[in-house]
């Protein structure tokens, strides 16, 4: 099996070595990720300049890795179109510092990554967690979550969402399957005003979580100490 591994959060983040460890005992590994932080990207491409790409020593043994001077939209298709002789059987996104679910998957660019390689034929699985220091159900599940979903056939419009809570292994409950997004963003919108002399503002984002959702929703899901499981339609494929 042939994996291409990208992210959002940059390839020197924390989550996408711990999903590469984990994809190197699955098969062939290519990283192409972007150079710096990327988050909230969604969908974004570069279309006005040049990207650059550089090899990169990556950590894990065997895999071929390069960084891109982009977005993360941009690394699948310079990984798909130009990198890459054969192209992978899935694409891995992630595994994001944060979830991805609610109206928050609109602005991601983990799951702006996997859209786009099912804009080439290819399926993807997004992968999110709580934070980056709270992964006891990542490192025991994220393998078996990832085995089973490679063993699945979906619609070529639909990528995987998997959301992985940021409890210990005591209070974990299980795995809930088939999660709709959540109608609301789960970090919300809170701007903090720094005003200056000369008349103009500063507005510094930081999203509050949300403690509650509603049952049946991914939001809900990961908030009751469950891995949410869903789908993610492509209307434009």
């Amino acid at each position: 099996m042939r994996i291409l591994v990208v992210n959002d959060d940059g390839i020197k983040a924390p989550g996408i070595k711990r999903l590469v460890q984990m994809a190197a005992g699955l098969g062939e590994v290519w990283v192409v990720a972007p150079a710096a932080q990327c988050s909230a990207m969604s969908h974004r491409i570069t279309v006005r300049g040049d990207l650059e790409v550089k090899p990169y020593d990556f950590p894990t043994t065997g895999v071929t890795a390069y960084s891109v001077g982009g977005t993360p939209a941009d690394c699948v298709k310079v990984a798909l179109g130009c990198l890459m002789t054969e192209k992978p059987d899935i694409v891995f996104s992630g595994i994001n510092a944060g979830y991805n679910v609610g109206r928050d998957i609109l602005y991601s660019g983990t799951i702006g990554a996997a859209m786009e390689a099912l804009c080439w034929g290819v399926p993807a699985i997004a992968f999110s967690v709580a934070e980056e220091d709270e992964c006891e159900v990542l490192n025991t599940y994220l393998e078996p979550v990832a085995k089973e979903l490679i063993s699945k056939t979906l619609p070529q419009n639909e990528i995987w969402n998997v959301n992985f809570p940021g409890c210990t292994l005591e209070e974990y409950k299980g795995i809930l399957w088939d999660r709709i997004p959540d109608q609301n963003q789960y970090y919300r919108d809170n701007y903090k005003r720094t005003d200056r002399p000369d008349g103009s503002c500063i507005f510094s984002a930081a999203g509050l979580p949300e403690t509650e959702a509603a049952d049946g929703t991914d939001a809900g899901a990961v908030l009751s100490n469950y891995i949410s499981v869903g789908t993610i339609k492509n209307m434009m494929i």
